[in-house]
């Protein structure tokens, strides 16, 4: 159930634009939402909208009960241990702060270290940037190589005694570089520190198990997998999560409050505070239903081959450099094409109907490693297909026509 067949599950596919059928090349910014996805968020509105835990009439139970079943999909879907091992929030951005301010203030001390790469998103830098200011941590980058990749021997050097956090991104989203995260994570625990996996790209594309991985925490965006905005999830070890405190006070989450002092309670309803995104996780559980129904490794397998067609099709188009490892990567691409800038390929092959992504892609550091100002990106998702690949090419072949005869 791929590309054509698939893509009837997903309505905002079926439109024109530029009077050209929509071929959607950015699944990595936002990935659209199927039918299973748009009716839950419907039903729930239409039917049983009411706030959660809090009440006991029939709306609230059946809100409730639709909400903590989506967490139950949400520990499955990553074969977490336990429900309570899964804390909802915003999304990825939310989700690594909530980290960052809560485990990271807690637990990093002055002359700490905390190890990231350059190749992470402006959302797995600046929290731990910020950190290491207010903790006086010192902030460690691993070395980035030609092709894209890190090495385990610099990892391997880099984590030290002095090392209390390692934050690593599963996937790169301008690379399409897949970290070997579970071996990472070994090497940082041979040292005490704890490894947080950035997952808003592997999640969608991978089959994610944080047990084998035995991560520290794995951090999950909605929307990068089809599901609604404004939902995500953070897997966090239970023992870590029981220890750590909330950095939000409110509503749901509270124990007991008195008038000098309150408590809270457990994990995970301690850190959900206030009215969360009822309708989002319900979406977000539908997604995984979908995904579930089709099969992670169906999904991974369309999209290697997709990715692997792409690069073979553009492996000798004259004038364009795409970045990142040739095999064992994710299902994006970046690149950049001689002579025209990022901004207006994306303009002209919107004119065809063709969405991709031009800039910088929130890794401004990465892009000035790379020496580019920013880098073109076109990202496959499970419903795209090899016809949409060669259509990109060709336009791609006449945008480059098109600026060679106009600074001729």
């Amino acid at each position: 159930m791929f590309g054509n067949e698939i893509r009837e599950q997903f309505p905002i596919l079926k439109q024109r634009v530029n009077d050209k059928p929509l071929i959607y090349l950015d699944s990595a910014a936002t990935a659209h939402k199927p039918l299973a996805v748009i009716n839950a968020v419907d039903d729930f509105y239409r039917n049983y909208n009411s706030n959660i835990h809090r009440g006991s009439h029939a709306l609230a139970l059946r809100a409730t009960d639709a909400y903590e079943a989506a967490r139950e999909k949400v520990r499955k879907f990553i074969n977490a241990r336990h429900d309570s091992e899964i804390v909802f929030n915003r999304g990825a951005s939310s989700g690594i702060n909530f980290v960052a301010q809560s485990y990271g203030m807690a637990n990093v001390n002055e002359g700490d270290e905390i190890l990231i790469s350059l190749m992470e998103h402006h959302s797995n830098i600046i929290p731990w940037q910020q950190l290491a200011k207010k903790r006086g941590a010192v902030l460690k980058y691993l070395p980035l190589y030609p092709d894209g990749t890190i090495k385990l021997a610099d990892v391997r050097e880099m984590v030290t005694d002095r090392t209390k956090i390692v934050a690593i991104t599963h996937i790169s989203n301008v690379l399409g570089t897949i970290n070997p995260v579970k071996e990472i994570v070994e090497i940082a625990h041979q040292k005490g520190a704890v490894v947080l996996i950035d997952g808003a790209q592997g999640a969608p594309h991978k089959r994610v198990d944080v047990q084998n991985i035995n991560c520290d925490f794995y951090i999950i965006s909605g929307h990068k997998m089809g599901g609604p905005t404004g939902i995500g999830a953070v897997y966090g070890k239970k023992q870590l999560l029981d220890n750590m405190e909330p950095i939000e006070f409110g509503g749901e989450m509270m124990g007991t409050v008195g008038l000098y002092d309150s408590t809270w309670k457990d994990a995970p309803l301690k850190f959900e505070t206030g009215t969360m995104p009822i309708a989002g996780a319900i979406g977000l559980g539908a997604m995984i239903d979908f995904l579930e129904e089709i099969g992670m490794d169906k999904v991974e397998a369309h999209e290697n081959e997709l990715v692997n067609y792409a690069l073979g099709r553009f492996a000798n188009f004259p004038g364009l450099t795409i970045y990142g490892p040739l095999t064992n990567r994710s299902s994006l691409i970046s690149f950049n094409l001689e002579g025209v800038h990022p901004h207006d390929i994306a303009t002209v092959l919107d004119l065809a109907g063709i969405a991709i992504r031009a800039g910088e892609h929130c890794a401004e550091p990465l892009t000035r490693f790379l020496q580019v100002p920013a880098t073109a990106r076109a990202s496959f998702y499970i419903y795209n297909t090899r016809e949409e690949i060669d259509i990109l090419y060709s336009e791609l072949e006449k945008t480059k026509e098109y600026f060679g005869n106009v600074f001729a």
